[in-house]
């Protein structure tokens, strides 16, 4: 897929990066409350959320999908990120593709991640051809959960993150027979 793409639902469009979107992204990833569950907890400060946002454009380049910019419609407010990656930080799930969100905590609780996230699961398992999709929380995040149990996820295993040891379970969802079928 041309990373200049977009996918739209009734209230959000997930849309390519864009330069203007780091001050706000990094507003997100200094908030303690969104980035606890995240890796080891800490926050991150401007210069390595533009790394991030770096790294995400180069994963679209390389792989042909990726994390998207989540905005509101018809506003166009930046809310966070919805998308897929490949988990490189959990190597034992490997190869696979991840779903993952995170969203600034006033978009918490409004159904916008799980909205987000099933235009992208139906994009991964429609014109990607993917068979299966993984996402990662941190055992203790129940919300992060409850939207992957709302995509139709399953628990696959748990494990321990290998960076920092905290513990993590592994959710599932495999395409339905049929192409473009999607559950």
């Amino acid at each position: 897929m041309d990373s200049s793409a977009s996918l739209r639902t009734a209230r959000t469009e997930l849309r390519p990066w864009r330069t203007a979107d780091v001050p706000e992204m990094a507003a997100i990833n200094a908030d303690p409350e969104v980035m606890r569950w995240i890796g080891d907890g800490s926050v991150l400060d401007h210069q390595r959320t533009a790394d991030r946002v770096a790294a995400y454009r180069r994963h679209w380049a390389e792989h042909g999908f990726g994390l998207y910019a989540l905005t509101l419609r018809p506003t166009g407010e930046f809310a966070g990120f919805v998308g897929l990656a490949v988990p490189d930080f959990l190597p034992e799930i490997l190869p696979s593709v991840e779903i993952g969100w995170r969203l600034a905590r006033r978009h918490w609780g409004r159904g916008l991640a799980t909205e987000a996230a099933r235009a992208v699961r139906d994009h991964a398992f429609g014109p990607l051809g993917l068979d299966r999709l993984v996402s990662v929380h941190q055992i203790g995040n129940v919300a992060s959960e409850r939207v992957m149990r709302k995509l139709g996820m399953t628990p696959e295993r748990d494990t321990v993150d290998p960076a920092n040891g905290r513990p993590l379970r592994v959710h599932e969802l495999r395409r339905r027979a049929g192409p473009g079928q999607v559950p």
